[in-house]
């Protein structure tokens, strides 16, 4: 729909009403629009497959937003739509982004098993499933689901349909867990190593993800 520069659009953070998140929200000539996703610098072919994809298959009204560090997509939505609830699901991540944390997160649970013991696995659990729950994670109603999160194979099963925040607190929350439990952050490059048993292309997408969003820099 729109390929548009920084200077033309104005970019504010408005409140979720079901959530305890901030939305990004870009206004243009009146029209307004949910950020979708994120592209480094050098991603702009894979940002604008994604933008003409939405716009000439999907039939999505869209905006591609060009920036000197990197690009993103935006999709038009309703302030009163997100007021009203109807859009509270928002936009589900991509496969591969879901796929790599649950990885991540099996692999550092297996690895607090393996070096600290089965009562300080089942705590991690604990806290784990606490903070699924508090922060409404679609799909995580209950401990017993995130015990299923724990054993499945991500790669071979359907996993949860969330959103990149979602993830980007997944990821923080998992960071500050392991420092608690282990005292150290030594064990991030223990769980990428679980990463190797994605297809190159999920994992280059997820690495290339992971590095441009917030928790990037905990999980270096």
């Amino acid at each position: 729909m729109f390929i548009l520069k920084r200077q033309d659009v104005d970019i504010k953070n408005i409140q979720h009403p079901k959530k305890d998140q901030q939305i990004p929200i870009l206004s243009y000539q009146g029209q307004t629009f949910r950020l979708l996703s994120v592209f480094n610098a050098a991603q702009e072919e894979e940002a604008r497959a994604l933008w003409r994809d939405l716009t000439d298959n999907r039939g999505k009204a869209c905006v591609l937003l060009e920036e000197p560090e990197r690009f993103s997509v935006w999709g038009k939505v309703r302030l009163e739509d997100i007021d009203a609830g109807d859009d509270a699901q928002g936009t589900p991540a991509a496969q591969p982004l879901i796929q790599a944390c649950l990885l991540l997160l099996q692999a550092l649970y297996i690895d607090i098993e393996d070096l600290l013991g089965g009562k300080q696995a089942g705590l991690f659990e604990k806290d784990i499933a606490g903070i699924l729950i508090q922060w409404k994670f679609p799909q995580v109603g209950s401990e017993k689901a995130v015990s299923t999160l724990l054993t499945m194979d991500p790669l071979a099963t359907q996993v949860p349909a969330w959103e990149e925040l979602h993830l980007q607190k997944l990821l923080e929350e998992m960071h500050r867990l392991g420092k608690n439990y282990f005292g150290n952050a030594n064990f991030t490059e223990r769980a990428l190593d679980a990463l190797e048993d994605m297809p190159a292309g999920d994992r280059g997408t997820f690495v290339n993800w992971l590095g441009q969003s917030p928790p990037g820099k905990l999980w270096k």
